[in-house]
């Protein structure tokens, strides 16, 4: 059953490589009782030279650092009561804000970050404001933010890693354990390639492609690598309880679109509209997924490197994670 599904839901992926949308992929998939499937299919590298994809090939995981790392810390830290996550965040970081005591900065809390509730911008490229890491981190705490609608904002995980580093005394978030399976950089001729940086000078390889996290030299909203298989244990965990014992959280709803750190189902997103409701799941900018049905009791990762050698261009990730979502929760239904 598990190989008739990885051939059904594969072909999309297959396609999207052969008409070079994409370089190259990872599909796994793996049920409750811990069977699992992954295919391989193209290139881990085509510039300036060819690597081909692996199994064992490394992703730079963009966001699923959010759900994969920062989410279930922050969740424990809460079950633990050392944290509140209905707590303004100046409980950890009194100096956010600090020459501002009305500042609306100063009241968003941890839960509005991690269902991304609050005013800040969706996108701010703090790496042009300087290179030092230690600057950049009082920047982000000092900045008087525009506020606005709430959207999907790294500041939100940007803040959360900035309070992790503070409880757990560390100057950086790469200083903390990423966990079993994972790291915070990879060996390039294991890692699947990303962008030619425009102000980095390199094809990124084994080294963090997000230019905020980078620029910071670690934050709470990317940096996190891993391999499928990696994704896979961690979804495992998730799906039979033996991983973060929070995941009631995780799946409690905030909004019509998200729960605690990760997306819910909603029409058009990711994970195809075949989901069932009980699903999660979570992108990264890179051309990664993972998503998670616990109504059927199993769970995919779709790892691509689409934004090899640019960005600048429609890969048509969007089309094809849904395709995909679509086939995985459809195959095997009577």
């Amino acid at each position: 059953m598990m190989d008739a599904l990885l051939d059904h839901a594969f072909s999309p992926i297959a396609e999207a490589v052969e008409s070079r949308r994409i370089p190259g992929a990872v599909l796994g998939i793996v049920d409750a009782e811990g069977a699992r499937a992954v295919r391989v299919t193209g290139a881990a590298q085509k510039v300036p030279h060819h690597r081909p994809m692996q199994r064992e090939t490394w992703f730079d995981l963009a966001s699923l650092t959010k759900v994969i790392f920062t989410t279930p810390r922050i969740l424990e830290l809460a079950k633990e009561g050392i944290i509140d996550l209905d707590a303004p965040l100046i409980s950890v970081l009194p100096d956010l804000r600090q020459y501002a005591p009305e500042a609306w900065e100063r009241k968003v809390t941890f839960r509005q970050c991690l269902g991304h509730q609050t005013p800040f911008p969706a996108v701010v490229p703090i790496y042009t404001y300087g290179r030092d890491p230690d600057l950049l981190r009082a920047f982000v705490l000092q900045h008087e933010w525009t506020a606005g609608p709430a959207v999907y904002s790294d500041i939100n995980f940007i803040l959360l890693g900035l309070a992790l580093e503070r409880i757990h005394k560390v100057r950086r978030m790469r200083e903390l354990d990423p966990g079993a399976g994972f790291a915070w950089s990879a060996a390039p001729e294991e890692s699947a390639a990303t962008e030619d940086c425009t102000w980095r000078y390199q094809i990124m390889c084994g080294t963090v492609h997000d230019d905020n996290c980078h620029a910071l030299e670690g934050s709470g909203h990317a940096g996190l690598f891993g391999t499928v298989d990696s994704v896979l244990d961690f979804a495992l965990g998730l799906l039979n309880g033996t991983g973060a014992s929070s995941i009631e959280l995780a799946r409690t709803p905030l909004s019509d679109m998200r729960t605690h750190g990760w997306e819910r189902t909603y029409i058009g997103w990711p994970g195809g509209d075949a989901a069932s409701a009980g699903t999660i799941g979570h992108t990264g900018f890179t051309g990664t997924g993972l998503w998670i049905d616990f109504d059927k009791r199993r769970a995919w990762t779709l790892l691509t490197n689409r934004i090899h050698p640019t960005r600048h261009f429609d890969s048509g990730i969007a089309g094809l994670r849904r395709a995909v979502g679509d086939r995985v929760s459809t195959q095997g239904d009577a």
